[in-house]
């Protein structure tokens, strides 16, 4: 029988979690298990009710599930909170010299971390180790490697910190070892696998397509991104910038790119509604710059700290006037890694906006997947040659093609002059009034739309390929979506996942095709009106016939997609 065990921990913010997290998350993975985490954080520095998810298996994992093996408890809130999600022969492991539960029951283990802390390292900072090595102790898992994890972690600093540590971590493995648990879990060969996030992935992306400038504001649940690449910035020549607001970030971003380099910004929801006019700006002088945003319950300043694909609609409506752009979704940090790159790619070759998709789920969750291969990453500016300037008598920025995309340079590299302009400007670039000319070079932008179109790769199916049931998706979605997917299978109900990480332009003429062949077209979106389903329909003319839908600021799980299908499509059959 396969291992799926999941283990919570939490307490209040400032209480340690994250590093209890961390520790765990690194210890399976060396062990040689798939590791899935996830975390629901309160929006304030200290206190609130916040918690982290590890989901461990032999099996490649994508979502997290509700049901607790391990609760480890840093507050009396969190027992109260979590405890109808226990499974029936689950522990809760506490601190019985500070907590004291209100009812009694078996599952309840007292794990005094704070006074073996005191006792062996003086200090009770090295509660969490004890808890970690009680952990240890309860699955029967060796603790060798934490003394790996500890030496690279603290062993430059100060030896003696890895030796308290390691103490700390066998007092709590020797309190907890002798509890009968029905599951051991036993370090293997290692995997070789990373364990890594969407923000993370999509900073390693962007490095690998040659970024040289990103600028940015801290956004939750963007600022992974731009803290992963302030940290790299050296490494790679990067230029960092911490702008004063969304506004200065995008036009920071847009002068770069004018002036020759890669160039990335990421926001979220209130920050995106402040670039607006940048992004307009950006269609307007037809200069390719990346765009992440990062999703978060809005409206206004929402729910900061939690997940939700409620921006879609915006994202593809936002600035004035009309001019084309291209939008992505990562499924997962391997995903996001990949069309990271080919939203570089595809904003350089067609001179446009490309946005990618993230939310608070893909940004912060935690997967182990395989090495990225970067000899995949080819790196194309689609820039003319120094033959081709030196041949030009007279250079267009915006001079019309069929294809819509112009000749581009950069300031400098020539002898030729390049001119960029918010207002509408003719062919070379300076400002026209010329109301014949305003038709032609907004057709010119459009025109793009044609050959982007052929740049966008199909959905993923997965399940039954002869199912007359499909669910459509997109996005951080994947992951539930697909494990769902096969629990519902499991039981006979034959359906089919459509999944999608490109969004548009959409392929509607395959759509018309594809989703004409099924009875029952069922959306699965993080928001309250199933927002890319909207867009489908309007661009295909096909509707729904179900919806499931998630708008409370949590992710989607496996088995609650399951039973609200059970709900709204098989109970009720056929729309």
């Amino acid at each position: 029988m396969n291992l799926d065990y999941n283990i919570v921990i939490g307490g209040k913010a400032g209480q340690g979690l994250q590093t209890i997290s961390d520790a765990l998350s690194k210890l399976f993975l060396r062990g040689g298990y798939e590791v899935f985490t996830s975390q629901d954080y309160m929006s304030r520095v200290r206190g609130g009710h916040n918690y982290f998810m590890i989901r461990i298996s032999e099996l490649p994992l994508g979502a997290q599930q509700p049901k607790i093996d391990l609760l480890i408890s840093l507050d009396q809130e969190t027992i109260d909170i979590h405890w109808p999600d226990l499974k029936p022969e689950a522990f809760i492991f506490y601190d019985g010299e500070s907590i004291h539960p209100a009812r009694e029951d078996k599952r309840l283990k007292s794990i005094p971390w704070d006074r073996v802390a005191s006792a062996i390292g003086g200090n009770t900072i090295y509660a969490n180790t004890v808890a970690v090595g009680a952990c240890c102790g309860l699955l029967n898992f060796d603790l060798s490697l934490m003394a790996g994890l500890l030496q690279e972690a603290f062993a430059k600093k100060d030896p003696k910190i890895v030796e308290t540590n390691l103490k700390c971590a066998t007092a709590g493995y020797d309190l907890a070892k002798n509890l009968k648990s029905k599951v051991m879990i036993k370090p293997g060969k290692t995997s070789g696998k990373m364990y890594i996030t969407g923000s993370e992935a999509i900073g390693l992306g962007a490095i690998a397509s040659g970024l040289k400038f990103y600028s940015g504001y801290p956004m939750t649940p963007s600022t992974g991104i731009l803290n992963f690449l302030a940290g790299k910035a050296d490494d790679f020549g990067m230029v960092i910038e911490q702008a004063e607001d969304e506004i200065a970030a995008i036009n920071l971003v847009a002068g770069a790119s004018y002036a020759g380099v890669r160039a990335m910004t990421a926001t979220s929801g209130g920050g995106f509604c402040l670039m607006t006019e940048g992004v307009s700006l950006i269609g307007c002088i037809e200069t390719p710059v990346v765009l992440v945003l990062g999703q978060r319950p809005g409206p206004s300043t929402g729910l900061p700290t939690r997940t939700e694909q409620g921006d879609l609609e915006f994202a593809l409506s936002a600035g004035q006037g009309e001019f084309p752009r291209f939008i992505f979704a990562p499924r997962t940090p391997e995903d996001a890694f990949y069309l990271t790159q080919k939203a570089f790619d595809l904003a350089d070759k067609y001179q446009v906006l490309a946005m990618i998709m993230s939310d608070q789920h893909l940004a912060d969750s935690g997967w182990t997947l395989p090495k990225f291969d970067t000899g995949k990453i080819q790196i194309k500016r689609y820039l003319l040659s120094q033959q081709e300037l030196a041949d030009l008598r007279e250079y267009r920025r915006y001079d019309l093609s069929e294809t819509g995309v112009s000749p581009r340079t950069i300031p400098g590299a020539s002898r030729h002059l390049v001119i960029a302009d918010s207002d509408e400007h003719d062919s070379k670039g300076h400002i026209t009034e010329d109301l014949s000319w305003r038709e032609e070079i907004v057709k010119k932008r459009l025109a793009k739309y044609k050959y982007m179109k052929e740049e966008i790769s199909l959905p993923l199916p997965y399940g039954d390929s002869a199912a007359k049931t499909v669910l459509i998706g997109w996005g951080s979605t994947y992951g539930a979506m697909k494990e769902a997917v096969d629990i519902l299978n499991a039981k006979n109900r034959k359906v089919v996942m459509l999944h999608f990480n490109e969004l548009w332009p959409l392929p509607a003429e395959y759509l018309e095709r594809e989703l004409s062949q099924y009875d029952n077209i069922v959306a699965v979106e993080n928001n309250a009106t199933a927002q890319f389903m909207r867009i489908v329909s309007s661009q295909t003319g096909i509707l729904p016939t179900h919806k499931i839908l998630r708008f409370n600021g949590q992710p989607f799980y496996p088995q609650l997609i399951v039973d609200l299908y059970e709900k709204e499509v098989h109970e009720y059959g056929d729309h």
